[in-house]
């Protein structure tokens, strides 16, 4: 049987989140996601594939982002970090004439804060 990867929109995280959780344990390649005991390293051909699973559920504008990544685990960014980076992207866009309401910049730092931040 095989799955078809969802697609990550700008509203669906919550259920997208469920979905591509529940058919990487199927394939098994959960673990390589999820919390690991200190020291322990994943099975490097199944860390591979989840990523390549992650690449195919992401949009297009989000990969050149996550291009650097080699492991479907990483995601070291604090939370004040994103949020520096928001701030960043709203500066750049007020430089080209949009502006952004604070309303706006904490409307789409909450809809856009992965879940682990949550």
């Amino acid at each position: 049987m095989s799955y078809q990867v969802p697609a990550l929109t700008a509203t669906n995280y919550p259920v997208w989140a469920i979905k591509v959780k529940s058919i990487m344990d199927a394939y098994g390649l959960w673990g390589t996601v999820e919390p690991r005991a200190l020291g322990e390293e994943p099975d490097a051909k199944k860390s591979k594939q989840a990523l390549a699973f992650l690449f195919q559920a992401i949009p297009e504008d989000m990969v050149l982002q996550m291009a650097s990544y080699t492991d479907p685990k990483q995601e070291g960014e604090t939370v004040d970090e994103f949020a520096t980076k928001l701030s960043g992207l709203a500066s750049k866009a007020r430089g080209l004439g949009y502006k952004l309401e604070e309303v706006d910049m904490v409307k789409r730092l909450l809809d856009s804060m992965p879940k682990s931040f949550l």
